[in-house]
């Protein structure tokens, strides 16, 4: 295979030395190349004369079984040799291969396999990760597989990631900062034309664009405009212009009915060309021929799911950076074009490189509830594009668990399905449901009409004021929304008695979490699901007792209430009733280091009322003192002198050795429950904690043949050649120290040390004053050196007391010399 050419040159071929000189290198790479560059038929021949394959093969990763086919048999086709030869396929349902090919395809799955099999690869030179921004859990898997066989066992592997639209810089961080190499595909020359925005509303800077492309531009025009509504205005406005006859306006967006959309897609009339106004559905879905001229607003409608509101709405928002090169890429298929942006050109680079995937920001309880209905309760068994996380997941089933509509094990109830019977979000459609029980669905209808189209109304904070709007006004906008609040409220009603419900309560039935309570500080609330909420104190609601929160924005402390409804403790005590717990609560007192007892009415994390009592004798106050110890550290606790030294001894010989346990402060905090909770029976305040109570404890972490060792190897005093006991410090970093007058260690020629004679300790040498002389871990190096120098001063300032010329072989002494000597 040495010398491979190829007949047909292709737009990768430009990159083949870089992607080689990359592996060579670093061993891993990257590769975006746009589809028709040839990346899948050509890399792994250009790999194969590589000096690191030694024989050995190269695997290339398709993620389908259709691909995998067509690609190995191109590049067997292209070697000249038989599928199973050269190049060989593995499949799930198929084989062709043999022992001695030099590129073997493989789907996804059978790689993974393949690595769980044989971690080290045998045989393996390099692996090609093909298509990979299709990020498929097999890829993924493959990939981290691969990755840590080449940290921990294969440091030759190399490793390429290959595909058309790729997040480059985090697959590359991945990799190991591999580099990145580009390989543009096969696409006529842009011209890129930057208009900038100069108008507030985009349907003026498009019209005018038009006008533009129209007088210096010919060939048809393609408009991206963000949604219907905008493309509705701007056809009404280009057909009020005296447009040249020659020119058709076709609108395309979701809802129009299929003959339109094909009039929009199809080529138009010889002589003629057309404006198609489109939505983000022309970018790379369906292809409109003899476009030449693409206009770009520069934005898209896309559905944003707000958790706390619980409504999914639609959302105008930027596109990508990726969204709008495949917009203007669609100028330049078939012969050269020019593409007309309406931002400013520095604005490129602020754009997002891509957009999420609506399954990472849509909400999940419907298609949750689908799934159920469909007899899954696990959507990622399922096969996404990019898998539902699990959060989203956790947060719909928990929400659709809470208002009925799934069973604890995740599968649908008859309940789920009356709600899946109303176009509406779960929560909303519960909300009619119950109302409607009551003869107050057309109450709860228009309610879900102002939540579910923003802006109707109004926008004040307070939804009883924009339910009153609401119903005063008489725009068409308005009068159609009340149309389909009545088709609501009619599916919904099975009790034909009227009867009314006032927001708030209509409200809680939709989000029964979300009752609040004002927590004493105008404009500050705590909800029932915990979370904190924050309302201009400037509002009337801001002094509201108690609220049912419509709509949050914002995280944590920052979180600001957008729309809700007062109420009081007397109604949420009526509407909320089966929900309200009393009980008994024993807490913990920072303040006072005690346990306290109430008697507590909860509704989830909000207390609508309590009551002081004593701890009762039956209660275990036990677990919240633990609790309460942990969270204010056991260094709090009233430990003795000689507990202290013992932790200190043990943690000094714990930093060479792990078998000891870690009794620091900040351990012995975090296990609390294991080693003091035992020992805590009866007590409800810190300062019941005794010595005795703690040095129990203690023994539990260090039991007695410990103790022994510990004895041995790290003594609590150390005995003077004068037989005086002294304490040794294990407090300070390095060797315990020993604080010794210097004259208790006369005649002593070797160095004091302890664990067994293995370590000195640090001397902390003291005159007859108790005051510091010297400090040495190396005592007779002093005796021969430093002690001559010393002795002089020392004669000079205690003259009452010995100092020999030779303190090694003189003897200890406690005293001064003897009168009259």
């Amino acid at each position: 295979m040495a010398g491979l050419t190829f007949s047909a040159p292709l737009p990768i071929d430009a990159v083949l030395g870089d992607v080689q000189n990359a592996l060579r290198s670093h061993g891993t790479a990257v590769l975006v190349a746009a589809p028709g560059a040839g990346k899948t038929t050509r890399m792994p021949l250009a790999l194969l004369d590589e000096p690191w394959r030694e024989g050995r093969k190269i695997v290339v990763l398709e993620p389908r079984r259709i691909a995998a086919r067509a690609a190995a048999e191109r590049l067997a086709s292209t070697l000249g040799s038989r599928l199973g030869d050269d190049v060989g396929l593995k499949t799930r349902l198929s084989s062709k291969t043999s022992a001695h090919v030099a590129i073997e395809v493989v789907t996804e799955g059978v790689f993974t396999r393949m690595i769980l099999d044989d971690p080290e690869l045998s045989g393996v030179a390099s692996v090609l990760f093909d298509e990979f921004h299709e990020r498929s859990l097999d890829a993924d898997l493959g990939l981290a597989l691969a990755l840590d066989a080449r940290t921990a066992l294969r440091s030759d592997l190399k490793i390429l990631v290959m595909s058309a639209t790729l997040e480059a810089s985090r697959v590359a961080k991945l990799l190991g900062d591999a580099p990145v190499i580009a390989s543009e595909g096969r696409t006529f020359p842009i011209e890129t034309r930057y208009l900038g925005r100069r108008a507030q509303r985009i349907d003026d800077d498009v019209v005018d664009a038009v006008r533009r492309a129209i007088e210096r531009d010919s060939g048809s025009i393609l408009v991206f405009l963000p949604g219907q509504g905008e493309i509705v205005r701007v056809a009404e406005r280009l057909g009020a212009l005296n447009l040249p006859n020659t020119i058709d306006i076709a609108p395309l967006y979701g809802a129009l009915d299929p003959a339109t959309q094909d009039r929009a897609i199809s080529p138009a009339k010889a002589g003629r060309c057309k404006i198609v106004l489109a939505t983000s559905i022309a970018e790379t879905s369906i292809t409109i021929e003899g476009v030449r001229v693409v206009i770009d607003s520069g934005l898209a409608r896309v559905p944003r799911f707000e958790p706390d509101v619980g409504v999914a709405r639609l959302e105008t928002v930027r596109v990508s950076r990726a969204s709008a090169d495949q917009r203007r890429g669609r100028a330049g298929r078939t012969e050269p074009g020019i593409c007309y942006r309406l931002w400013d050109e520095p604005e490129t680079q602020g754009l997002v490189p891509f957009a999420d995937p609506e399954i990472r920001v849509a909400d999940l309880s419907s298609l949750l509830l689908d799934c159920a209905e469909w007899g899954t309760n696990d959507p990622g068994s399922l096969c996404w594009l990019d898998p539902p996380s699990e959060g989203a997941l956790a947060a719909a089933r928990s929400g659709l668990q809470a208002i009925g509509g799934l069973d604890a094990e995740g599968h649908i109830t008859s309940e789920g399905r009356r709600l899946r019977s109303l176009p509406l979000p779960p929560r909303l459609a519960r909300m009619l449901l119950r109302a409607g029980e009551r003869g107050a669905a057309r109450d709860a209808a228009e309610l879900a009409a102002v939540l579910v189209e923003r802006g109707i109304g109004g926008n004040d904070l307070d939804i009883s004021t924009r339910l009153e709007n609401f119903r005063r006004d008489r725009s068409r906008r308005v009068e159609d929304m009340r149309a389909l609040s009545r088709q609501w409220a009619r599916a919904a009603t099975t009790n034909t008695k009227d009867g009314s419900l006032p927001p708030a309560e209509l409200l809680a039935l939709a989000y029964p979490e979300r009752i609040a309570k004002n927590r004493g500080k105008r404009g500050s609330f705590l909800l029932a699901n915990g979370r904190a909420g924050l309302i201009d104190t400037a509002h009337p609601l801001a002094a509201a007792p108690y609220l049912i929160v419509a709509e949050l924005q914002g995280r944590a402390a920052a979180t600001r209430i957008m729309l809700a409804a007062a109420t009081d403790e007397a109604e949420v005590s009526a509407f909320a009733a089966d929900r309200i717990e009393s009980k008994a609560d024993l807490t913990f007192d920072r303040d006072s280091r005690s346990v306290k007892a109430r008697n507590v009415r909860r509704l989830g994390a909000v207390e609508l009322r309590s009551e002081s009592r004593p701890v009762r004798p039956d209660e275990d106050a036990s677990p919240v003192l633990a609790k309460g110890i942990a969270d204010i550290g056991v260094g709090n606790l009233p430990w003795s002198k000689a507990q202290l030294q013992l932790r200190s001894r043990v943690g000094f010989l714990r930093a060479n050795d792990d078998a000891w346990p870690d009794l620091s402060d900040a351990a012995l905090s975090e296990c609390v429950e294991r080693w003091l909770l035992p020992y805590l029976s009866g007590k409800t305040r810190v300062s019941e904690i005794d010595g005795s109570t703690l040095e129990q404890a203690l023994s539990s972490l260090l039991p007695w043949p410990m103790r022994q060792r510990l004895d041995a190897e790290a003594p609590t005093h150390f005995e003077a050649p004068t037989g005086n006991s002294h304490a040794l410090d294990y407090e300070g970093a390095g060797a315990p120290a020993l604080h010794i007058r210097v004259q208790e260690l006369f005649g002593l020629k070797e160095h004091p040390a302890i664990a067994r004679g293995r370590l000195p300790l640090t001397l902390y040498l003291l005159s007859p004053a108790h005051r510091p002389i010297q400090i040495t871990r190396d005592l007779p190096g002093f005796w021969a050196g430093s002690w001559a120098a010393v002795k002089a001063d020392m004669r000079g300032q205690y003259p009452k007391h010995v100092w020999p010329d030779d303190p090694a072989n003189a003897a200890p002494t406690t005293r001064a010399k003897p009168r009259g000597k």
